[in-house]
């Protein structure tokens, strides 16, 4: 088991990719400020900050509940960058980047969730 949320996988990949999302949506027009830059990058921080709540919590179910909210941070996400990719704010090539980025996290999310399952079934 990790000593740390940081030392989790799909915790290190969402951070990367909140990096590239902040990167992302500097360049976006300025009227965006506090539309679909600040949304988008409290999506993407809702995913590392409930991977990392999830981590911190104690009971398995709160743990669950908590990474399907950070997994539906990740649909909020790639919405948010539908939107963008619709405005012309990105192009195709980094759209369908980061959407499939977005959609292997959210598998990566399931399978820990999956894993926290296995892991509670050998303890009872």
């Amino acid at each position: 088991m990790a000593g740390n949320f940081r030392d989790l996988n799909i915790w290190k990949k969402g951070h990367e990719l909140l990096m590239e999302i902040y990167n992302l949506t500097d360049k976006y027009p300025k009227e965006e400020k506090f539309g679909l830059i600040d949304q988008t990058r409290r999506s993407a921080n809702g995913v590392i900050a409930g991977i990392a709540e999830a981590f911190g919590r104690y009971y398995f179910a709160d743990k669950a509940r908590t990474l399907y909210v950070a997994r539906g941070e990740c649909s909020e996400t790639q919405s948010h960058l539908s939107v963008a990719f619709g405005l012309k704010y990105i192009d195709n090539k980094k759209f369908e980047e980061l959407d499939t980025e977005y959609q292997g996290l959210s598998k990566g999310i399931n399978s820990y969730i999956q894993f926290l399952m296995r892991h509670k079934q050998k303890l009872n």
